[in-house]
């Protein structure tokens, strides 16, 4: 653990090359994508760039971190005002000063976020733009005023990270970035994903959770692009095909409120399809749990269909666990041939999918190989040889064009 006192000063390492500052607002929310990015792209930039400094720039609100690795500094940066003004306010004009203050070479700004302008050059992840592509995440008018901040800051950027090639195609067609400015970095998952690394914990999940010797696991969210819908209705062909009882287990926390635009009301739903007995909600599963939930599972369905990269699908192969999801926007380009692929709103298809793995323990344990095979080609070692060089990238620019200009 490391507190806010240990601040490293800036320019301490004179022996590094280069000096890259980050945005840490989500380092406390390791439940968020954009969470579990930045914690576990850190640990790989350290390891692999020896020769590079990093500081992690907190909002006041983080008193304390966790897991973060040696010789990274640390700087907590003011911000005059508190809510989400205050959070507008952190990454448009605290970052960017405290970016130059300590003397980095340049800002990484992990998730969608930019400065509109800043002293360094800046570089950006941004995991998706959902909220262009899909009406009901537009949100309403303040919501729809940050996008277009946020955009504007993209197309200001000196280059974007992206998850994956059909994330970068949105970007470059609806931010209006020319493509050499977007590069692909893919996710990976942990050690912890594994069929064997802490498996010895997994009877102890079961009995936790109460769980069937058999089941198939949907681990997600339940807003609209997650598609949930669809995999309930294809569970209904299930259930009729099957003899045996293999209950559908849906886990992950469930919204606030049902029935919504972006939240349709599947209790209601499943209901009306007359299929409550076969159907279980867990609710939020512990995160150390999840590994162990994906190894007892006897198949994953990931019916969504919009992901700018999609961990779940990789995790589950990388348990071990033949996967169903659908072909749309990145899951193809993540799972390959590694899994049941079916389009989105192809309810029979994907009931198809799920009903050919429970009953064919051949074709299981070929996808489970596949599913292995795949996962191991992820690593955030090759996420952080990606993001290195195009920090390089950036500075080399940077420095030809200040080259030209003497």
């Amino acid at each position: 653990m490391c507190r806010l006192s240990c601040l490293g000063e800036p320019g301490e390492r004179a022996n590094t090359i280069m000096h890259i500052a980050l945005s840490g607002w989500f380092w406390d929310r390791p439940d968020t994508g954009s969470g579990q990015y930045i914690r576990r792209l850190l640990p790989a930039l350290h390891e692999l760039a020896g020769d590079v400094h990093f500081t992690l720039l907190l909002p006041p609100h983080i008193r304390q971190v966790e897991e973060l690795p040696p010789d990274v500094s640390l700087l907590r940066v003011a911000t005059p005002i508190g809510g989400q003004l205050g959070k507008v306010w952190f990454e448009q004009v605290s970052v960017p000063r405290a970016a130059r203050r300590v003397g980095a070479d340049l800002l990484h700004v992990p998730y969608w976020a930019p400065p509109l302008g800043a002293p360094v050059p800046v570089v950006s992840t941004i995991h998706d733009v959902i909220a262009l592509s899909i009406p009901p995440y537009r949100g309403g008018p303040l919501a729809r005023l940050y996008t277009s901040l946020v955009a504007a800051g993209a197309q200001a950027a000196a280059h974007i990270l992206t998850d994956s090639q059909a994330s970068r195609s949105e970007i470059v067609s609806r931010l209006h970035i020319v493509p050499e400015r977007v590069s692909v970095a893919w996710l990976a998952t942990d050690e912890r994903f594994h069929p064997r690394v802490g498996s010895e914990n997994d009877a102890a999940v079961a009995r936790k959770y109460d769980l069937p010797e058999r089941f198939v696991l949907y681990l997600g969210g339940y807003d609209i692009r997650k598609n949930v819908h669809t995999l309930l209705l294809a569970y209904t062909y299930v259930v009729e095909a099957m003899a045996d009882e293999v209950p559908l287990i849906l886990a992950g926390r469930p919204p606030g409120a049902w029935g919504t635009m972006r939240f349709p009301d599947l209790p209601q739903y499943i209901e009306q399809l007359g299929i409550g007995d076969h159907v279980r909600w867990l609710g939020e599963i512990d995160e150390q749990d999840k590994p162990s939930l994906y190894r007892l599972a006897a198949v994953v369905a990931f019916p969504s269909r919009y992901e700018g990269f999609g961990l779940p699908p990789l995790e589950a192969m990388a348990c071990g666990t033949p996967l169903v999801a659908c072909e749309a926007s990145s899951i193809p380009e993540i799972v390959g041939d590694a899994g049941f692929l079916v389009p989105p709103d192809d309810a029979r298809g994907m009931a198809g999918a799920i009903l050919s793995i429970l009953v064919q323990p051949e074709l299981a344990g070929q996808l489970r190989n596949l599913g292995l095979s795949r996962a191991s080609q992820f690593s955030w070692r090759n996420t952080a040889e990606v993001t290195l060089a195009v920090y390089r990238q950036v500075l080399e620019e940077v420095s030809q064009q200040r080259g030209a200009q003497l």
